[in-house]
């Protein structure tokens, strides 16, 4: 047996280099992912002034939101294949500016229309950098508690990233002006550029073609998909162009289905859902982004309708989910080596349930911190429990020259997830709302006197309480169809998710060092 050789001065500054160096890359990777994913939310607290600065209609105004998740979610897949044929680090670098350029012409728009085409470039720039930020994760940090370490700051800066962006568009438009929830962007991209090349290493190329029908007919599929729930939630499930967009969207997406089994290269490798356990990781994602998004956009409107919070209280109520995920990530991160992801999988899945089913019992009498404080603690340290172990199964057991769709898989099926059941809960909210508003507005006009009905008739607006009435029993349907999507999770979780002694091996990366964190 030789005796190991005590490291020379030279190699352990090596070491040490290399350790700096790590870090400066997963503090690049995770900035780029928080730029991206907490501009999902950022622009809702802003959505008030935007429309009344460039004249959007109520109905055209979902649209500064829908133009970036669909954009985003649609061409994730295809960004993730750029990064496997073109190089990781290149592709992601183009992206974050793209991304950048795309954030200043947001803020210089002066137009509905130019600040919509500046969304959907934005959703363009983000499905190129964030799928690529995540693959490159494998290519930086070794399998084993380096990458679990990184996948839980990853995870956690995903999950987080949502409540980040209220409290940061809050402070923006409170403060300065809503242009600056884009122009902040810029900097932030600027410095990525600077950084990439010199602290993260450029990945292998892996020869292949871009399947481009792919991305444009699942594209298109999901448009039409979510624009028919949109559609039902202000015009009926009855109207022609709901109807329409619905048949649309089961062609457009049988479609994609063919092309991709007749394709050499797929946006979309099917086989990958050949494997059970990444296959239940989708379909977790795909209902907890639903979730997730539901339980913000409703939030959202509820402090700021009816309690009546300012932008910068209804930013600043949701910091302590940021906090309470980025708490759960780690813990998941420490402890996934021992117990494999499973357990916090369906332990994650059953909190993010039981936040979101305390929620259904919010009703005009509601407090902050009586009412709402609890469930969103509840259901935030759900999500960092789960986005931690998803991460890693779902990219568990993929070949290096597939992570990039891999990740983009996992990425697409969070933003498709968030988008479609997003509008899914706004259809039901939509139904609940109208029927709670025929038993208010009679009640409404048998006390008003005759200056509050003229006022009623020209706006159609209810005054308080009666509108907090409607809001707030829409707002109530909204969040009992996300648990329903937290508890589909978690029974998937349950009953689909099978972790292999091979699994937490990989995973422990070979022995652990005694006292190693």
């Amino acid at each position: 047996m030789s005796t190991p050789q005590p490291k020379t001065p030279q190699q352990t500054v090596a070491r040490k280099h290399d350790g700096d160096g790590k870090g400066i890359a997963l503090f690049v990777i995770a900035s780029c992912q928080l730029m991206v994913v907490l501009d999902i939310t950022i622009v809702n607290i802003a959505l008030p002034h935007i429309q009344s600065a460039l004249d959007f209609s109520t109905t055209s105004l979902s649209w500064v939101v829908n133009a970036y998740t669909l954009t985003f979610g649609g061409l994730l897949l295809l960004g993730g294949r750029a990064g496997d044929i073109l190089g990781r680090r290149r592709v992601f670098m183009f992206g974050v500016l793209l991304f950048g350029l795309a954030s200043l012409f947001c803020g210089l728009a002066q137009s509905e229309w130019q600040l919509l085409g500046a969304r959907a470039l934005q959703g363009v720039g983000g499905a190129i950098a964030s799928p690529t930020s995540l693959s490159l994760i494998t290519t930086t940090f070794d399998e084993g508690p380096e990458r679990n370490r990184a996948f839980g700051v990853f995870a956690g800066v995903s999950a987080g990233g949502g409540a980040i962006g209220l409290v940061a568009g809050g402070m923006l438009v409170e403060w300065l002006d809503w242009r600056w929830i884009f122009f902040v962007n810029v900097p932030i991209a600027i410095l990525i550029a600077f950084l990439t090349p010199r602290h993260v290493k450029e990945s292998e190329r892996h020869p292949g073609h871009f399947d481009f029908t792919g991305a444009l007919v699942s594209t298109l599929g999901m448009v039409a998909l979510v624009y028919g729930f949109i559609r039902a939630a202000q015009e009926g499930w009855r109207d022609p162009y709901t109807i329409g967009s619905f048949v649309a969207a089961i062609v457009l997406l049988g479609v994609f289905i063919l092309v991709e089994r007749r394709s050499v290269q797929p946006i979309t490798p099917l086989h990958m859902f050949a494997d059970r356990n990444r296959s239940g990781t989708y379909a977790i994602m795909l209902c907890l982004a639903a979730a997730i998004f539901g339980m913000f956009f409703f939030l959202t409107l509820f402090v700021q309708q009816v309690l009546g919070f300012s932008p910068l209280q209804a930013g600043l109520a949701f910091l302590p989910v940021s906090g309470i995920i980025a708490v759960g990530a780690g813990f998941t991160s420490n402890l996934l080596p021992r117990f494999g992801p499973k357990p916090f999988m369906v332990t994650g899945s059953l909190l993010a349930a039981a936040g979101l089913s305390w929620l259904t019992l919010t009703d005009v009498q509601s407090t902050y911190l009586g009412s709402i404080l609890g469930p969103i603690l509840v259901f935030g340290l759900g999500m960092g429990l789960m986005f931690v172990s998803l991460t890693i199964m779902a990219l568990s057991n993929v070949e290096q020259r597939e992570s990039g769709a891999a990740s983009g898989l996992l990425n697409a099926t969070q933003q498709v997830g968030g988008s479609l059941g997003l509008s899914i809960l706004v259809t039901v909210f939509g139904t609940y709302s109208r029927n709670e508003a025929k038993v208010q507005v009679p009640a409404f006009l048998s006390q008003a006197g005759p200056l509050e009905k003229a006022e009623f008739a020209r706006t159609g607006q209810l005054p308080a309480p009666y509108a907090d009435q409607v809001l707030t029993s829409g707002v109530s349907a909204g969040f009992v169809t996300a648990a329903i999507f937290a508890v589909i999770g978690a029974f998937v979780a349950i009953f689909v998710i099978k972790v292999r002694p091979s699994d937490i091996e990989r995973l422990k990366g070979g022995a652990m060092i005694p006292g190693a964190s």
